[in-house]
């Protein structure tokens, strides 16, 4: 099987349907929770990531402790065993418990899939073992210092590590690639950036002011740190694509070169009411003003994106 590398859009590129880095035909209509194409979001019948599945983390360039307890906390908080209570509603957990419509849709009574995720090693290199400059192929290279048995390897690179693509076409990207010498197995991948200081306006959008289209006051990040909670939103939903379409014949519109997934379907929504240049009505902290629509571990506060909900056709959010 050829590798594949799946980008996770610019959002406020595709919001717009100003252009389109990928395909001109991938252009869904800014606002709405329906897919506007005549293309269907559809099972292309290869493997969904399946089982017990551990995410490792490699931290690439510097990080703060607390920069890696913002990405950490939010991988524990994605199981429902570390979920907060009811009370503290909504949570993370709920939020990737939608993914389990696409396992239903897969499964047989004889034969039920499911996915847990559960955060293993972490990975730091702090001395930019590879430089400053990373190619697709350095990000894989990278990607492959995790385990390769049962898990999904999350490079992290930090605000001052430029990657091929980054800020040009994409905030991230998932693929797979060969596990070790084997010619038939392979492992998950996801590559994220901080872009704090190389492209604000387009990754981490809504807390940064979006450099194209409608022009509204960016909302309070939730962990007051606008780089990392924006590499959360694009985290979060590459991780949905991971899951659903971890070799590229699994969920997904459109050409498999550039396909639409589970939360690259519904780019810029994350809340009702939602429309170019406004994210969507919203759960506010009272202490701090921060925006956010689901609680982790701790208390802990995110924003995540909208999944397509393949029940419905359309653009789910949790709140």
């Amino acid at each position: 099987m050829a590798f594949l590398n799946r980008a996770f859009q610019l959002p406020i590129l595709s919001l717009l349907v100003l252009f389109n880095v990928a395909s001109a035909s991938r252009q869904l209509s800014g606002g709405d929770s329906t897919l506007d194409s005549p293309m269907a979001f559809q099972y292309h019948k290869g493997p969904l990531l399946a089982g017990k599945v551990s995410v490792n983390l490699i931290w690439y360039g510097s990080f703060t402790p607390a920069q890696r307890a913002i990405v950490s906390d939010f991988i524990s908080s994605l199981s429902s065993s570390s979920s907060p209570s009811k009370s503290s509603s909504p949570s993370v957990a709920s939020w990737w418990s939608s993914i389990d419509k696409y396992y239903k849709l897969v499964g047989t009574s004889r034969r039920k899939l499911s996915l847990s995720l559960s955060l293993a090693k972490q990975i730091i290199d702090e001395e930019y073992s590879l430089g400053k400059s990373l190619t697709s192929d350095q990000i894989k290279e990278l990607a492959s210092k995790g385990e390769q048995s049962y898990a999904v390897n999350v490079v992290l690179t930090a605000a001052d590590v430029a990657v091929e693509g980054f800020c040009m076409s994409s905030c991230g990207s998932h693929g797979s690639s060969k596990a070790g010498s084997s010619s038939s197995k392979r492992f998950a991948y996801i590559w994220v950036g901080n872009s704090e200081t190389q492209c604000p306006g387009q990754c981490a959008w809504p807390f940064h002011q979006p450099i194209y289209g409608p022009q509204s006051p960016p909302l309070v990040a939730p962990n007051g740190d606008v780089g990392m909670d924006g590499l959360v939103i694009n985290l979060a939903g590459l991780l949905a694509g991971t899951a659903t379409n971890p070799f590229g014949n699994g969920f997904f519109q459109g050409p498999k070169e550039a396909p639409l997934e589970a939360a690259s379907a519904c780019p810029g929504i994350y809340g009702p009411g939602s429309y170019p240049g406004y994210a969507g009505d919203l759960l506010t902290d009272p202490t701090t003003g921060a925006s956010y629509n689901a609680r982790g571990i701790d208390g802990r506060e995110y924003l995540l994106p909208a999944l397509f909900d393949p029940s419905t056709s359309s653009c789910s959010t949790l709140i």
